[in-house]
């Protein structure tokens, strides 16, 4: 048994009330400064939250799981939960993920996103969402050493309209929209000015906003799950696998049978399904990303996860 292994073994053991008494408490930030969000008549009006979901988000935030200190292993993911982009479901696609990825040693970054779909609404997915997704990734980045975080070990994990953002900020190239500037309404600070492309993917039942993806040549290492029976997303999810496996790059697809939409992770009869969350742990361990140590430097002229595509196959 290889030591990531007997690790993931040993933390299996453990009781979770133990690792969380070794661990921080969660905690808050908001991803723009205020300048960034003042066009925005409607900023300052609070969010609306009932039972598992949020909505009205005006200011973009990251809400951080850290594991104790003993158990961290410098991997992050950060994790976009689905909605439709009407509503973000922050329970079950956001703070329980979060709670559950840090017992394999992981910091987690659950993200809350402007939404598009909400009634009323003028964000865009490609725009507003989007840029949020991308100030996410550069966010923990510029934080690595706050959080004990290896910059080059940091993944994005999405649901449904998150696994939508997921790929447009690792299957699609930088936004080239000059409102993008508008986005900040400053020069690129320390955030900005790291990359926003993942390092890892993890798509689950992603939606169809973004795939095809049209920079899959740079697109970093996918782990990609969906229900056989998802009208909505398992089309997305085959389409975006074959385009990886065609341009070379590693990935893994799970597709469960007589699996609709939206499982998560312990929300099914069948054992197969309950049981997806480990076959991304055999995926994260076999990939290094769960190593305590930074992945080998990247080849010239291969950005972000790209350099994963010859040496974690």
């Amino acid at each position: 048994m290889t030591p990531v292994r007997m690790m993931l073994f040993l933390a299996a053991l453990l009781l979770p009330g133990m690792l969380q008494a070794q661990a921080p408490p969660p905690r808050s930030f908001p991803l723009w400064p205020d300048s960034a969000l003042a066009a925005d008549s409607r900023r300052g009006e609070p969010e609306v939250a009932k039972d598992y979901w949020v909505r009205n988000v005006h200011t973009p935030s990251v809400t951080v799981f850290q594991p104790g200190p003993r158990h961290r292993n410098g991997a992050a993911i950060v994790v976009f939960p689905g909605g439709g982009h009407k509503i973000i479901v922050w329970t079950t696609e956001g703070t329980k993920v979060g709670e559950a990825l840090t017992r394999y040693g992981l910091t987690v970054f659950v993200v809350k996103y402007r939404l598009a779909n909400e009634e009323g609404s003028k964000f865009q997915v490609d725009r507003e969402a989007a840029w949020d997704a991308r100030r996410a990734v550069q966010w923990v980045r510029a934080h690595a050493a706050e959080f004990g975080v290896d910059p080059a070990r940091v993944g994005a994990m999405g649901f449904s309209a998150g696994g939508e953002l997921v790929s447009l900020i690792a299957d699609n190239p930088e936004a080239q929209d000059p409102l993008a500037a508008v986005a900040s309404r400053m020069a690129p600070d320390a955030v900005g000015r790291q990359s926003a492309r993942p390092d890892f993917q993890i798509l689950v039942f992603p939606g169809p906003h973004g795939i095809p993806g049209t920079a899959i040549a740079q697109a970093p290492p996918a782990f990609i799950v969906a229900g056989s029976r998802d009208e909505c997303c398992a089309a997305p999810a085959v389409a975006l696998y074959e385009q990886l496996r065609k341009a070379g790059v590693s990935a893994e697809l799970h597709m469960y049978a007589e699996a609709g939409h939206a499982f998560n992770l312990d929300e099914s009869d069948r054992i197969s399904i309950l049981h997806w969350p480990d076959r991304l742990a055999d995926w994260l361990a076999d990939g290094g990303w769960l190593d305590a140590k930074s992945p080998p430097p990247a080849p010239p002229g291969n950005p972000g996860g790209e350099r994963n595509r010859t040496d974690r196959r």
